[in-house]
């Protein structure tokens, strides 16, 4: 036997975790691991930099700040907040995933693609329509409402992709028992729901603690608004630095109860099952008010920002399309597309590892990938600004940092694309282009990296609509004169000018939109339809 196909892929050699060898070449192996690994040390900065700050501070600082009443009200909204906006989102989402997917609803895939659309608006642009529409619209349950239309499409997706993926003939199991409609819903078909609603929920969960331009347009207090407060009133202080260290704690409970609650959670079945798709539902009598419930979420998620932009438009005239848009455009275009760039490099060691060499080592690696990109952007921005400011001064505000922070924040984005793709891509083929004389470097190239391609592209467009709506990072550390969409709307609206900040809106909103379609597709089609 050939020594390109003596090993089994996955299997980890003698010799340590990082001397990868095999079947495939343990000089890109190693390679591979050692990138990861940079990549994973890079990504402790933040858990690293609450640490020295709370040892920095030292106990009796730690704890006076920790115990101010301010913050004991900072956690009361915030956990109010959570608990108020999840069950709505939640119900949301769910009728919405049960009407397109498994009801004989009229153009049931463009209703599909409009509950996923919302995605293009960034949530502190839902706020500044709604503040406009209701001014008096703040606190608590004005949060809560914007926060629900806003996040509940991070629900629909794992909801309906599940809800295609479900096996029909345990609902005809049931069915064949006695049970109607109804319970054969509550009975079979929302106990599988719950993985897909569990990684939702625990994705909104985090938006929720690390969202600033929503909150500090409505008004409502959170640890995020707070920390950006103190930091552009002092630069930071030990005020900042223990809020985020709350901030942090909640992330990693927040990832810690989900891990277990996911632990025991098994749902596979122990044969092919049925290949047939689940037979639509006829919704009857209920077609039109379904019909008109989609348009009443269509409206309030994506009408209302359409009509105030309109609206503001309108009301500045030719005055507001300024020059400053267009270069906010192209820096939007420059940086996202660089931040998206980096991340999917960044991410594809890891990816790879996951794909081809699983293992105890690799589980360690993605776990520090993993984590990062569940911190607020506020968090990972404040310890850029200590880094560089006490040991890499030179890099103090500058594109190079905002890209650090750009692959920090968004590294699980990349990886949630690029790991299915590359398994799709067998080994076996890279290996007979080493047998036909490529490096095995060359071979990934030219081999795998083209089998992947869908998966990297969808991975990049992910990111990049993050990337090219992200504000808080942004603001924090973009070099001086730097203005993208983002950052100029907010100072604009900062300034209450929102007929100047109108047109920065529009164009976001409408240079990101496309990149929902790449994403609504591409999750279809990870989900086999």
């Amino acid at each position: 036997m050939s020594a390109v196909t003596s090993r089994v892929p996955g299997r980890r050699s003698p010799g340590g975790w990082w001397r990868l060898r095999g079947g495939d070449p343990g000089q890109r192996a190693s390679a591979m691991t050692w990138a990861a690994l940079l990549v994973a040390l890079l990504s402790l900065v933040p858990l690293g930099f609450v640490a020295w700050a709370a040892i920095h501070a030292g106990g009796p600082v730690v704890v006076a700040t920790l115990l101010r009443p301010r913050v004991l009200e900072l956690l009361v909204n915030t956990l109010l907040l959570e608990a108020l906006t999840l069950p709505p989102a939640i119900a949301l989402a769910l009728a919405t995933a049960w009407l397109t997917e498994r009801t004989d609803l009229p153009a049931a895939p463009a209703w599909a693609w409009l509950a996923v659309a919302p995605l293009a608006v960034p949530a502190f642009v839902q706020s500044y329509a709604w503040n406009t529409l209701a001014p008096g619209f703040h606190g608590l349950w004005a949060a809560v409402a914007v926060s629900v239309l806003s996040y509940y499409p991070f629900l629909y997706m794992p909801i309906a992709a599940q809800l295609r993926r479900l096996d029909p003939a345990l609902e005809d199991v049931a069915a064949s028992l006695g049970n109607g409609p109804w319970r054969r819903f509550h009975r079979v078909v929302l106990p599988q729901l719950r993985l897909g609603i569990g990684a939702g929920s625990i994705l909104v969960a985090l938006h929720l603690l690390s969202e600033y331009g929503l909150y500090a347009m409505i008004r409502f207090d959170t640890f995020t608004t707070a920390i950006m407060d103190q930091f552009q009133s002092s630069y930071g202080g030990p005020a900042a630095d223990m809020m985020s260290a709350v901030l942090v704690v909640m992330c990693l409970a927040l990832l810690f109860g989900d891990g277990l609650l996911r632990r025991n959670e098994r749902y596979a079945r122990l044969g092919p099952g049925s290949a047939r798709v689940a037979p639509r539902v006829r919704l009857g009598a209920w077609r039109w008010p379904s019909i008109a419930f989609l348009v009443l979420c269509a409206a309030l998620v994506l009408g209302v920002p359409a009509v105030i932009m309109g609206r503001w438009i309108v009301a500045g005239g030719t005055e507001i399309w300024r020059p400053e848009l267009v270069s906010a455009f192209w820096q939007t275009v420059a940086l996202s597309t660089a931040g998206a760039a980096a991340t999917t490099v960044a991410a594809f060691p890891m990816a790879w590892l996951c794909v081809r060499r699983p293992g105890w080592a690799q589980r360690v690696l993605e776990a520090c990938h993993l984590y990062v990109s569940s911190l607020p952007g506020v968090v990972v921005g404040l310890a850029l600004v200590a880094v560089t400011v006490r040991v890499a001064q030179p890099l103090y505000q500058t594109a190079a940092t905002v890209m650090v922070a750009y692959v920090l924040l968004f590294l699980s984005r990349a990886l949630a694309g690029l790991r299915p793709s590359l398994a799709q891509a067998p080994v076996e083929l890279e290996r007979a282009a080493q047998a036909l004389g490529r490096s095995p470097m060359r071979a990934t190239l030219e081999v795998t990296l083209r089998l992947a391609a869908p998966g990297v592209a969808a991975s990049f467009g992910l990111v990049a609509l993050g990337t090219a709506t992200e504000l808080t990072a942004t603001l924090m550390l973009a070099p001086n004169g730097t203005r993208t969409l983002a950052t100029a709307f907010w100072s604009l609206t900062s300034e209450l000018d929102y007929a100047a900040a109108a047109p920065y809106a529009a164009v976001m909103v409408i240079a990101t939109l496309p990149l929902t379609l790449i994403l609504h597709a591409q999750s279809r089609r990870m989900s086999g339809r």
